[in-house]
């Protein structure tokens, strides 16, 4: 299999998709690029052997007995690690679950509360896109240090704001990567066409569905389903958002990959109400990200700054639930230029990408209370 990457415009931005490629038709769709003058470039010769290499990399984690951020687990393995962390800790940490897939899995997270229900609230989401396994390691990362990290700025985070982590939000999609397509991105549903299985979730909220940088082709990556909320996950995990309605003050999903900390909109070109405040708070919490390693992320609104998109989480979130503090950080790496498909990437990579992350929060959230959020 060939990785390539492709760039092409539109009438309201440049822009860039991965493509891969069997062997037997590499030379067929070069040809079709060369027609219709689209530029591209060749980054990965054998997929295949990269996808080898990751395995290699990883071993069998879960020979491992301890939870740890030197590989990426499997979803049972996290699962584990959240139940135990609730019996260890259940005065600090309750488990929870935000409803079930079309497989029959719970969506579990946690909730972290150390001093008052009082607390103003901060979501995380993770896991949403099966194949960019950074998101859920950054996220359970962000768990541990937040129970056990002796940084004065990170106990004031942790014991001042009350923190629901949900690291695999597409379990299924998430066990499949494991167990047959290390590069599937939706969900598992039978949506009527059995070649073609899954939705894309970030495509599925009721919010603006199916408007922009959607597709209503069930084979492609961007499928937004057949109506908003088609998908169970999607349904039952917004509904344990919206029964936490006033609690919630921040809303953070992680995607992978680029580099780019996205805020609403991303449906039209029309700027959100509190955009100014949305982009100084981003570049704030950008330039603390970057103080450690130096990594450079990009700051704007999903529209302008990657590509037009409807139904995402963190536009429902904005809006129908009225959190004014709804951002994406898409993560590491900035590009696949590196030699491995950016989706996959090394997992000496997951504890400096959970340290800049944590930096950049910690700026956010002080950002976000100078600003009056809360």
């Amino acid at each position: 299999m060939y990785h390539y990457k492709v760039h092409h415009s539109t009438l309201t931005s440049k822009r860039s998709n991965n493509i891969i490629v069997s062997p037997q038709e590499e030379d067929n769709f070069q040809s079709l690029l060369t027609k219709h003058n689209i530029t591209f470039r060749l980054y990965d010769e054998n997929v295949q052997e990269t996808l080898d290499q990751e395995e290699k990399i990883l071993g069998r984690s879960n020979s491992k007995k301890q939870y740890d951020w030197t590989t990426y687990h499997t979803l049972e393995e996290t699962y584990d690690w959240m139940k135990n962390l609730s019996n260890t800790y259940p005065e600090y940490i309750e488990l929870l679950s935000a409803g079930s897939t079309y497989e029959g899995r719970e969506i579990l997270g946690v909730k972290i509360s150390y001093k008052s229900e009082n607390n103003k609230g901060v979501l995380i989401e993770g896991g949403i896109h099966a194949r960019e396994w950074i998101s859920p390691a950054t996220t359970t990362y962000i768990l541990n240090e937040l129970l056990h990290s002796t940084d004065s700025r990170i106990r004031y985070i942790a014991e001042n704001f009350n923190w629901y982590i949900f690291p695999h939000t597409n379990p299924d999609g998430y066990v499949y990567t494991h167990t047959k397509d290390r590069l599937w991105r939706k969900t598992r549903s039978y949506n009527g066409n059995y070649r073609c299985l899954g939705v894309d979730p970030n495509r599925n909220f009721d919010y603006h569905w199916n408007e922009q940088g959607t597709s209503s082709n069930p084979c492609s990556d961007a499928y937004a389903g057949k109506e908003p909320f088609s998908e169970i996950e999607t349904r039952t995990f917004s509904n344990f958002i919206s029964s936490l309605r006033g609690k919630i003050n921040i809303y953070i999903s992680f995607h992978s990959y680029s580099q780019l900390l996205l805020f609403p909109y991303g449906y039209t070109d029309k700027r959100a109400p509190n955009h100014d405040d949305l982009q100084k708070i981003g570049d704030i919490a950008a330039s603390a990200l970057s103080k450690r390693y130096g990594t450079q992320y990009k700051v704007g609104n999903i529209y302008e700054t990657i590509y037009p998109a409807s139904g995402s989480s963190i536009e429902w979130a904005y809006d129908i639930e009225n959190i004014k503090l709804s951002y994406c950080y898409e993560l590491r790496p900035k590009s696949s230029s590196f030699g491995w498909n950016g989706f996959i990437l090394p997992p000496n990579q997951i504890i400096p990408t959970g340290q800049e992350i944590i930096d950049s929060l910690i700026a956010l959230l002080d950002e976000g209370k100078r600003l009056n959020y809360f």
